[in-house]
């Protein structure tokens, strides 16, 4: 699905532009989310796309890329990150971490870290919020406020965005201020008791100043109840945001945004439950059963509050026109994250019984962090060569700590727990069992060409970049085991990552290309570990060659790509509790000796066969091995490390309908999200459940209110046929009772009503 798209056609309707509403995954990127065709029989509209860091046909941009519309967003009713993760595009992997919702792990082609949720290391897919770099998972979560597209940049982006984008790159694009009178209100109920409301204002131009407004507020109880009374149930969550966004046009050539950001995410997680028994186990507390569909109540009651985070940022973009064909651009930001992550979801299924002993392991967590990026941007344009260069400098600073009580006591026979009056009661080590500082700093320099000689036709086109980069990074581990320690390490590295591809035009609708590029992720520790032990850089290499096309008069588009990626120095996560006596999970990173290899292909079609009528395909196969690593918890013994959350096939499947009711449209949307089986652990043998969701949208827009103002009516669902699948089983990380696993979301569905002005 790396070329086709979902694009707005406009219709002519009552004298009014209506935009139609189309299916993820989504290849199209379309400059303003209103352009359009005049009539599904013209054909499929022209793509705009950014990828490169200025606007190009999508057709003819050989690269991998898909993007989700605001449209796109609506239909799937996407309103953050993790609701990407059921699959709408196949390549894009998002899960929680483990069971907390409030930190997302997030893959692009097989290339998935496992934890990358501390302070000392870094993701492997670069995220973006209008050009600046998110550097921690925490605050992924966060509730998507008014937004133009999603790109999704799947293999390495060494050159252009190159801060860790070893898998991929993340882009998130805001829509700016237009300058014109605008506003669009939304209120909406849904069931497990959620509401959700947004206000989003344009305001006229004024002396040049153009000003817009978001704000959203959104929130959904739990789906599984936890029946300790005053409570927190697991699954729930609340999100507000605000952004205010101001743009100045002194002069034609000159342009400046300021931004600032504020978001809430409050969250609980999910729920662990045992889905079979051990045959080897001893006997146990009744209290422990086995819960092999989703539950709808915990087994026990425990204590359990909102994980919190709070996130904040500031963003300053220039834009400015030196010369004819010269433009220059500055993005400076500075951001912020606090977030407490509170883990009851083990709940006592990893509880054996012992009379009267402790139990029901809480893990606390805390992370704070706050980062400063400035980037360059030169980009030029002729007839026969465009090119790109820039510098960009990254700043950031975090700290974690950690702590695992035990929440609930047995009583005597094993027949009933009892909350701890307070959490360090018995406990065996004080508040924190563990505290790290870490730093990063990166530098780098980078330049993009692109050269289209006089030759052939002009069909040949030939890009080079590459890009230059410094990172250091340094901590501290001042907390081990509820005791002080002094661990450290500091580490820096240099790195220039190169990129080539050659591309030819075919016909005026046929397109292919072969691309080879690096990049790399920076070193780190690792906060869980013992003794702070440090690992090296991670980096891959890939070679990938594609084929766009554009047929039956416009009306259908096919596009294909395969790569083959050598990864190596792999980053592997291997974990144990080491210290007895205490709940403590510790984990240790290693870089794996040798390669591994992940290869795939990915296929995207989009058709428009009917006025009104859409239908879209993509499908992902993605195949791999990683070399054998060094377990340090096993006399360094070697084991055979997994791909973690990447089936081997995966498909979403989509169709749109418009039709004009005369003074309204009628516009349904529904799409089926298909994968195969997942491993969730690097060290997990077994697979999770295949994958069915699907999801679907009927709504009734464009009902004149007079004045200006329109209305729209809408239904809505989320897993619509109730699927029950565990998308995270463990049988090599099993308590002692038995496997267990983490189910996906029941149905969700609701109901809104916008109005707009």
């Amino acid at each position: 699905m790396n070329t086709s798209g979902r694009h707005h056609f406009r219709a002519a309707l009552s004298g009014a532009a209506v935009a139609a509403l189309l299916s993820l995954p989504a290849q199209a990127l379309a400059a303003e989310q209103d352009v359009a065709a005049a009539d599904a029989s013209d054909g499929l509209t022209e793509i705009i796309v950014t990828a490169e860091r200025r606007e190009t046909r999508l057709q003819k941009t050989p690269i991998s890329i898909s993007v989700a519309t605001a449209a796109d967003l609506e239909n799937r009713r996407v309103q953050s990150l993790a609701d990407l993760g059921d699959g709408a595009i196949p390549s894009l992997r998002i899960a929680p971490f483990f069971s907390r919702t409030s930190a997302l792990t997030v893959g692009i082609r097989g290339i998935v870290p496992f934890d990358a949720n501390q302070p000392s290391r870094d993701a492997a897919v670069g995220i973006y919020v209008d050009g600046v770099f998110l550097g921690r998972s925490q605050g992924l979560g966060a509730a998507l406020l008014d937004i133009e597209r999603i790109e999704v940049l799947k293999g390495p982006q060494g050159t252009l965005f190159g801060r860790n984008a070893v898998g991929g790159a993340v882009n998130i694009v805001s829509k700016k201020p237009t300058g014109k009178f605008g506003l669009r209100t939304l209120a909406g109920i849904r069931n497990f008791g959620g509401y959700s409301g947004e206000i989003h204002v344009d305001l006229p131009e004024w002396q040049g100043l153009s000003v817009k407004l978001d704000a959203i507020s959104t929130q959904r109880g739990g789906f599984i109840d936890n029946p300790l009374d005053g409570e927190e149930d697991f699954g729930r969550f609340e999100r507000r945001g605000l952004r205010a966004a101001v743009l100045w046009r002194p002069a034609p050539d000159v342009s400046a945004l300021y931004a600032f950001d504020i978001s809430y995410d409050a969250t609980t997680p999910n729920y662990l439950q045992l889905l079979a028994r051990n045959p080897l186990a001893p006997p146990n507390s009744p209290l422990v059963q086995v819960q092999a569909r989703r539950a709808r109540a915990a087994l026990v009651g425990v204590p359990q509050q909102d994980s919190v985070g709070k996130t904040n940022g500031h963003l300053l973009t220039l834009d400015w026109k030196v010369a004819e064909g010269i433009d220059f651009r500055s993005i400076t930001s500075y951001r912020e994250v606090e977030q407490s992550q509170f883990d009851n979801g083990f709940g006592i299924v990893a509880s054996v019984f012992r009379p009267n002993a402790n139990v029901v392991r809480y893990s606390l967590a805390n992370l704070d962090q706050h980062q400063f990026s400035q980037e360059f941007q030169l980009l030029g344009t002729s007839e026969r060569f465009n090119w790109v260069a820039g510098l960009y400098y990254y700043r950031e600073k975090g700290s974690d700590d950690a702590w695992a009580p035990n929440s609930m006591r047995w009583n005597a026979t094993g027949t009933d727990v009892t909350r701890l009056p307070s959490l360090v009661d018995g406990q065996v080590t004080p508040f924190p069992d563990r505290a790290s500082t870490a730093r990063a700093t990166s530098y780098a320099a980078f330049a993009q060409g692109t050269l289209t000689p006089a030759i052939l036709d002009d069909r040949l086109h030939l890009t080079v970049g590459a890009r230059y980069t410094h990172d250091k990074r340094s901590g501290v581990l001042f907390k081990v085991n509820g005791a002080d320690a002094n661990f450290t390490f500091s580490r820096d590295w240099d790195r220039i990552d190169p990129m080539v591809t050659l591309a030819f035009d075919a016909s005026d609708d046929i397109h292919v290309y072969g691309k080879y590029g690096t990049a790399y992720r920076a070193g780190g520790a690792n906060s869980r570990s013992v003794n702070y032990r440090a690992f090296d850089p991670e980096s891959v290499e890939t070679w990938e060659i594609g084929f766009k096309s554009e047929f039956l008069d416009n009306a259908a588009r096919l596009n294909v790509a395969a790569f083959t990626t050598r990864y190596t120095d792999i980053q592997i996560d291997f974990s144990a509790q080491l210290v007895a006596g205490t709940t403590r999970t510790t984990i240790e990173t290693v870089n794996a000796p040798g390669n591994g290899r992940i290869r795939g292909v990915e296929v995207d079609v989009n058709l428009a066969p009917l006025k009104g009528f859409t239908l879209s395909a993509s499908y992902a196969y993605t195949t791999g091995t990683l070399p054998l690593a060094q377990n340090p918890f096993n006399n360094n013994n070697f084991q055979q490390p997994f791909i973690v959350f990447t089936p081997e096939h995966a498909a979403s499947f989509a169709a749109d309908w418009n039709h004009d009711l005369g003074g309204a449209m009628l516009r349904a949307h529904v799409d089926a999200n298909l994968s195969g089986g997942y491993r969730g652990l690097p060290g997990e043998p077994t697979l999770s459940d295949r994958s069915f969701l699907v999801n679907g949208r009927l709504a009734l827009t464009d009902i004149a209110l007079g004045n200006g103002a329109r209305a729209e009516f809408a239904l809505w669902s989320r897993n619509l046929l109730n699927r029950e699948q565990v998308y995270l089983r463990s049988v090599a990380a099993q308590a002692a009772t038995g496997p267990y696993g983490i189910f996906n979301e029941p149905r969700t569905f609701g109901a809104d009503v916008q109005i707009r002005f």
